[in-house]
């Protein structure tokens, strides 16, 4: 069970993890074979963790729905089959759907599973930085691609 405080302190952690992360991984860019990222992986569980937190209170009611899952939701009602990249227009704005790999087999050379989720488009084509960034802490497992061992 989750509290307040432990949201708190997720949230507040997680700026500081973000950009030792990000300074780990621009230290690290051109390198090749396996490498050893802590600082990155410690951003990750703790965006994972935030999630749960947030989940968990949005089922208990503690939390309403953000606009970007209530969309998400609707949308996916709407156009259960529409292909990568597609574009469709929902009450006069423009949401595209994008996958990308979720679980990858044992080799890491096939996909297993797809995360699927809705980007909203701007006026001038580009996806708005703002929603992007929402998808991602709701949904941040989605962006993390891990080997399944079936």
């Amino acid at each position: 069970m989750y509290t307040q405080a432990d949201l708190d302190n997720i949230t507040a952690q997680l700026p500081l993890l973000k950009k030792t992360a990000e300074r780990e991984l621009a230290s690290i860019y051109g390198l090749t074979g396996m490498v050893y990222t802590p600082h990155r992986d410690l951003y990750m569980e703790a965006c994972l963790k935030k999630a749960a937190i947030v989940s968990q209170f949005k089922k208990e009611g503690l939390l309403a729905l953000s606009q970007v899952e209530i969309i998400t939701a609707a949308l996916d009602a709407l156009y259960p089959k529409v292909k990568n990249r597609d574009v469709v227009e929902y009450h006069g704005n423009y949401y595209q759907r994008s996958f990308s790999p979720l679980k990858l087999s044992k080799s890491g050379k096939l996909v297993r599973k797809w995360a699927k989720y809705w980007l909203l488009q701007g006026a001038n084509g580009e996806i708005e930085p703002q929603w992007k960034s929402e998808v991602h802490d709701l949904w941040p497992s989605y962006f993390v691609i891990r080997a399944v061992m079936d």
